[in-house]
């Protein structure tokens, strides 16, 4: 590659092997401690602000799955790593805007943010139109019941943003698949607490949708308590890939 947006510095790969290292022991010693299997847990490497070369690099190190929550970076990003031969599993995470659905559509894998039904709406127009597959969806849980901080709302009979309608709205979808649930511990939450409240969410949830198992619970501060209230993918920025490295 002569782009040096996709290429990486050794001591840089250093730095990322150090940092998956580090990530993938907390996610093994999290896993002993919940008494479940390491092969219950996927990585999602957030790449949000890190150069595409960063993305090749964790490839390159096993990394599959990769996280970003902007699409006007995504978009280009996953253009750079697919020139480089790479194909990771891509997930958007962010808050997903209904005009950016065509977009987000032509390269995203997963996305994990949907909480209403008119976006579930918009997400499956665009699926339909956009791509040969269908477009696996996490539902945006929010566990405080605020829906000002995103997510659809649990026990709410809201027509567009409560929980149920938006699960059932994306199980209905021709061309989207309900793949599970996906949620963010909310600001002033102990992260035991906010988990356990999820936990009862997904129990109920996997009631009416028993596959749809996935749970995208925990970030680089928390993941080991959302492991053990049953988290199958952790969002890891900081604590793989540090502090964004001067681009050169």
């Amino acid at each position: 590659m002569t782009d040096r947006t996709a290429t990486v510095r050794p001591d840089r790969r250093a730095e990322l092997a150090a940092g998956l290292a580090r990530v993938r022991a907390r996610i093994a010693d999290a896993c002993s401690a919940a008494g479940r299997d390491r092969t219950e847990v996927t990585m999602i490497a957030v790449t949000k602000t890190y150069p595409a070369g960063d993305v090749v690099a964790l490839a390159g190190l096993g990394v599959t799955d990769v996280g970003e929550n902007r699409d006007q970076e995504a978009a280009a990003k996953a253009a750079e790593v697919a020139a480089a031969g790479v194909a990771p599993r891509w997930h958007f995470i962010g808050q997903l805007q209904r005009n950016k659905c065509r977009s987000v559509v032509r390269y995203a894998d997963v996305v994990q943010s949907v909480d209403s039904v008119r976006l579930a709406g918009a997400l499956d127009a665009a699926a339909a139109a956009g791509r040969d597959r269908p477009l696996d969806v996490l539902v945006q849980v929010s566990i405080d019941g605020d829906p000002a901080r995103g997510g659809a709302v649990p026990d709410s009979a809201d027509p567009d943003r409560g929980l149920g309608p938006v699960a059932e709205a994306v199980a209905g979808a021709g061309a989207l698949r309900l793949g599970g649930l996906m949620a963010v511990a909310p600001l002033g939450w102990e992260p035991e607490r906010a988990f356990a409240r999820l936990a009862e969410v997904t129990g109920w949830f996997r009631g009416l949708y028993p596959a749809a198992t996935a749970l995208s619970a925990g970030m680089s501060g928390d993941l080991e308590i959302a492991i053990g209230y049953g988290a199958t993918h952790v969002r890891v920025g900081s604590a793989l890939l540090g502090m964004r490295p001067t681009l050169r």
